[in-house]
Parts: C-alpha cells; structure tokens; sequence
C-alpha cells in the first residue's frame, strides 16, 4: 500500500473575515476550521501531515502542537508556492499527497480517503476532487472527455457558453503521485494577472505530458464550501451543525428543534436523550441514556449521567451522576462533582464541589469549594463562605447532614454525620456529629414599639 501524505494550505491572511483573529482558526460549531481538517486528514489515515502557515503562524501552531509539521510561507505568492513550502519535508518520497485547505472544515475524511483511493485505482498522476453545484457560478468547470476522463479545468472567467452550463466544479482538493507532484511544480509560472503560482497549473502540466488526470464527485456540494467572509463562516456553520444533529438523531436522540440546537463534534449523547430547543453542548460533552436536556441548557466539557435532567442551567467542566435533577437556572462551574439522584434546583450555584448521592439543595444557594456527602439537605439561600479576601477554604459536610435556610457556613469547616444546623446560623466552628447547632442573636420583641412610635411622630409634627 502506498504511503500517503497530507499538506494543509493554511498561510491565507483572510482579509476578507476583517478579523484579528487568523483566518483558519475562526471556529465551525466551537472548533477552529483547520482542527476540522486535520481531524478529517488523522481519519483518513494519512501518514505525514504538513501545514503551510503564514499570517498568525505561532497562534495556529500553538493551537494544533505536534499533530502536524509545519512550513512557513514567508510571502503569498500561490498555491504552487505554497505547497513548494514543503519540498524538505516530501520531495523524494514514493506514494500519494493530497493537499487540502485548512479553510474548508465541511470536508470528510471518507470523502478524502475516496479519493486517495481513486487516485490510487486509476494509476493516475493527478487526481481532482470535484462536486456538482446547482449553481456553478464563479467556480472552475471540470471538462470531460466522451470516455470520462478530464480533460480541462475552464475557470468561470474563460469558459464559453457550452462550459458555463457544465454543473461539475473544482472543489480546490487535489490529489498526486507526489514524485510527479514536485516535478510538475518546478515547471510552475506566474505568468498572470496576479503574478502567483497556482496549484491547479500542475494539472496541466501533467495532461501535456500524457499523465493520467483523473476526478472523483463528492455527492455532498456543502463539503466543498471554501470559508472567506462572514457569510461563507455562516453558511458552514449551519451545514455542520446540520451534519451533527443528523447524525445523533439517527443514532436514537430526540431533538426536538434541530435548527436551534448546537452540538459539538465531539460531543457523544446516549439514545433516548431529549434536547430540548435553545441547547448547547460545546467542546467534550458525554451524555447517558434518557436524559432531558433544556430548553435553554449550556454544557461544556461535561460528564452527564444517565436519566438526568438538565433545565435551563449551565454546567462546566464537571460530572454530573445519574439521575440528577438540575435546575431551572443552576450553574454548575468547573471541577464540580454531583453524585447520583442528587438535586440542584433553581438558583443554585456550585463551583469545585462534591455533592453526594441523593443530597438536595433545593434553591438560592451558593456552595463553593466543599465536600458535601450523602443525602444532606442544604435549605434556600445557604451558602458555604469560602474566601477570606486571601485565600479559598474547604467546607466539609458529612453524610445526613440538615442545614437549616439562610445559613451560613465559614469555612474552613466540618459539619458531622446527623448533625442539624439550624435556620439563619452562622457557623464558624465545627459541628460534632448528630448535634444541633445554633449560632444566631437571641430574638428580643419589644411590645408596642410600633404603635408607640407612631404616636410620638405624630405629636412632632404637630
């Protein structure tokens, strides 16, 4: 089998996004187009991979690291230019290149592994990745011959009437004999308007030297959607989410409203999960079995037990068990753990703590930097007080544990097995197990006070 090797064009300012931020990192569904392709490429089971960076090279190496290697494209002066960035790295080698742009994140890497595998089947020395576009306009025609094979690629500016009804365009995908690949480059002009060395220009390179230039058809035309503007960035992002929420709901999950629910790539969800309208799932986002998530939920970089409902509420960086219940309106924040059967209700904030199995805290609460065990019920608008203007303090309360409402508990602290807290305290020492601990200001009524002092306003104001 021939060795295969992969190059990403990825040295394009994109002056067209009016962006700070490089071109191919701006992000389709929460990832950076060009860790899309790389992914595509790592599926297809490419054996070296190369990008050519150029404009915000250190920001698309820091973000990729050492899944590729790297060429820098000092100056723009083409695609041909671009790849013959990578001549010390490939030049010499036996086997198949293709070279892909690190700003089409739609493109597969079925589709791609197709077309090496054509190529290969073909015997050819080139081999273009075409689609058939309902509206060709602006793209380079792919010209056949009576038998199928290609003769021409006509960009849209030179093809006559005939070539302008052909629907087959040149997607920008190529696949080489990667010997052939660098010997066709050396014959590479800029004799153009532009004044730049075009890939597609080794096609003809190899026609008039009676190499075999073969095409295979993607039968997905968003595939190919190259990203230059806003608009193209728009236009991605709704095929892939598309793409995504397709596959899940034919993988079991409910979503009840496609167009308006965003899920990551790598998000993985159990069957018979409902996601509700208005969902987001970003980054690594694992989901169980027959959990309801929204309306309205934002998950990122979350654990999600089975037959757990999250409604109306933000959980990252977390574990959720099974069988929990959050929300409505919970924010759960990062390094946080919530046991099985636990509940989280409406109002409640929980950030690096442990919530053990069935343990509630049913409202307007606040736990923070504790360890919370098993079946403790934390009343409304109790708070664990962790921060001392200095540092941040662990509060530890034990298994069957009652905190009464409106307490607060002044960390560090420890609150043993069975111990009850009672409503308004304010706890600043530890609780032995199984006491009652009340820390509050005895409550004094002064009789008549009122009344009282109404009389004595009114004698004033006389």
């Amino acid at each position: 089998m021939n060795n295969r090797y992969a190059v990403i064009l990825a040295a394009g300012k994109g002056t067209r996004m009016k962006s700070s931020l490089y071109k191919v990192l701006h992000p389709v569904c929460g990832k950076p187009m060009v860790e899309h392709v790389v992914d595509e490429l790592e599926d297809a089971g490419v054996d070296q991979l190369v990008t050519v960076t150029g404009h915000g090279a250190e920001a698309v190496e820091e973000h990729l690291k050492e899944r590729t290697s790297y060429v820098l494209q000092e100056e723009q002066l083409g695609t041909a230019h671009a790849v013959m960035q990578t001549r010390q790295m490939l030049e010499g080698k036996k086997g198949t290149t293709i070279v892909a742009c690190g700003d089409t994140p739609l493109i597969q890497g079925s589709t791609m592994q197709a077309l090496m595998d054509h190529h290969e089947q073909m015997e050819a020395k080139a081999s273009i990745l075409t689609a058939v576009a309902d509206d060709p306009a602006g793209y380079g025609r792919v010209v056949r011959g009576s038998s199928g094979e290609v003769v021409r690629i006509v960009e849209h500016k030179d093809a006559d009437e005939a070539e302008k009804s052909i629907r087959e365009i040149n997607t920008g995908t190529y696949c080489f004999d990667n010997e052939a690949l660098f010997h066709a480059l050396s014959q590479v002009d800029n004799n153009n308007v532009q004044g730049e060395y075009y890939l597609p220009d080794v096609i003809g390179i190899l026609q008039e030297e009676g190499e075999t230039v073969s095409a295979w058809t993607t039968p997905d035309f968003s595939e190919t959607i190259g990203v230059n503007d806003r608009v193209a960035l728009s236009q991605a992002e709704k095929a892939m989410k598309r793409r995504i929420n397709e596959h899940w709901m034919r993988q079991g999950v409910t979503i009840i409203d496609p167009e308006n629910t965003y899920i990551s790539k790598e998000s993985v969800i159990g069957a018979d999960t409902v996601i509700e309208p208005g969902t987001i799932l970003r980054g690594s986002v694992h989901v169980g079995t027959s959990c309801q998530l929204g309306p309205h939920s934002e998950i990122s970089n979350a654990v999600i037990g089975s037959e757990t409902v999250v409604r109306q509420s933000t959980v990252t960086d977390s574990e959720i068990g099974n069988s929990v219940q959050i929300g409505p309106y919970a924010h759960i924040r990062p390094a946080s753990s919530i046991g099985d059967e636990a509940k989280i209700g409406n109002f409640v904030e929980i950030k690096k703590a442990s919530i053990g199995q069935g343990s509630k805290t049913s409202h307007l609460s606040y736990i923070g930097d504790a360890e919370v065990g098993k079946n403790v019920n934390i009343g409304c608008g109790s708070i664990t007080v962790n921060y001392d203007g200095m540092d941040k303090h662990l509060t530890k309360i034990e298994d069957n544990v009652f905190i009464g409402c409106n307490s607060n508990l002044v960390a560090p602290v420890n609150v043993g097995k069975g111990a009850y807290v009672a409503a308004g305290s304010t706890i600043t020492s530890d609780v032995p197990e199984d006491a009652l601990s009340i820390a509050r200001s005895r409550q004094t009524n002064k009789e008549n006070y009122v009344s009282e002092k109404l009389n004595a306003g009114k004698k004033q104001n006389k």
